[in-house]
């Protein structure tokens, strides 16, 4: 897939955006190809993430900054006191010191995937076949396609100074990121790796982590150009406050499904987007639930 945008003569490819050099992603039965994979498969199997250091080349990284700043008008602010599963009702069938009943702050923004026109450097990325695939053999699976809700498959995450993304879960079983502007202080990824399971919600140890406990969390040396594979639906994780002195923490948040054709949640889109459209409520009528865990 190619692009041509105004303010470039050539068209711009996937070369241009990641360093094919280091990480030969269009060779896939190259041995450095193999080792690349080995390693990502290595960090998911232990700690449900993977860092592919410095994967964006520098003045692609530049490019994509630009991008969200010339979009960052469209962002859906809120700040919300949610729980671990984006609630924000007390639950009486839990009792007052539980993860259901413990609630914290999240202020942060997202622009919407509608705001990233096909001529975006950020879209070519996100809907590049050679990624999609190293990331499906990374998170050893046959494919991966590129999420297809409307709002919430293509995103940036916005932190402005004073905002924060408390401990949560995700809906989906992983999700890709790309830090493009680091803060100068906080705004830091933690996480506690694999802290619930299919039979397992973990409450106790997730309560533990609420309260301000450090038992098993993980903080990540993330720079901008870093891409992360991250397994966030058995992982407990947020991103610490920034500090209201420093500069934004901006990341592109490029989201796959297994299957083709997926819509997001109908509660959870609107939380942070503000709104829904009609595909939202359409896959919501039909959705079937994978597993039992709690949203």
């Amino acid at each position: 897939m190619t692009i041509t945008e105004p303010t470039h003569d050539t068209p711009v490819t996937l070369a241009d955006l990641v360093d094919l050099d280091r990480y030969p992603i269009h060779e896939p039965d190259s041995a450095a190809y193999a080792a690349i994979v080995d390693h990502a498969r290595q960090g998911l199997r232990a700690e449900g993430c993977a860092v592919i250091k410095d994967l964006v080349r520098p003045d692609a990284l530049e490019r994509l900054g630009r991008e969200i700043w010339d979009r960052k008008d469209t962002t859906h602010f809120s700040t919300q006191v949610i729980n671990p599963y984006f609630h924000f009702h007390h639950n009486d069938a839990y009792p007052e010191r539980h993860p259901m009943n413990t609630f914290l702050e999240r202020s942060s923004g997202f622009i919407p995937g509608d705001s990233w026109e096909d001529t975006t450097a950020m879209r070519v990325m996100f809907e590049n076949p050679q990624l999609a695939r190293f990331l499906a053999d990374c998170l050893e699976i046959p494919e991966l396609h590129p999420y297809a809700d409307p709002l919430a498959g293509l995103t940036a995450n916005i932190l402005d100074p004073g905002q924060q993304f408390t401990w949560h879960f995700d809906t989906n079983e992983f999700a890709v990121t790309v830090l493009v502007e680091e803060a100068d202080e906080g705004g830091l990824f933690e996480y506690v790796p694999n802290i619930r399971s299919d039979g397992d919600e973990g409450f106790d140890d997730i309560q533990n982590v609420l309260e301000g406990g450090r038992d098993g969390v993980n903080t990540l040396d993330l720079r901008p150009g870093d891409m992360q594979i991250f397994r966030g639906r058995y992982s407990l994780h947020a991103v610490s406050r920034v500090a209201a002195d420093s500069k934004p923490r901006h990341a592109a948040i490029f989201a796959y499904t297994e299957k083709p054709d997926v819509i997001g949640r109908l509660e959870r889109t609107q939380q942070l987007f503000g709104r829904v459209l009609q595909a939202h409520i359409d896959a919501e009528e039909a959705r079937v639930r994978s597993d039992g865990l709690t949203d």
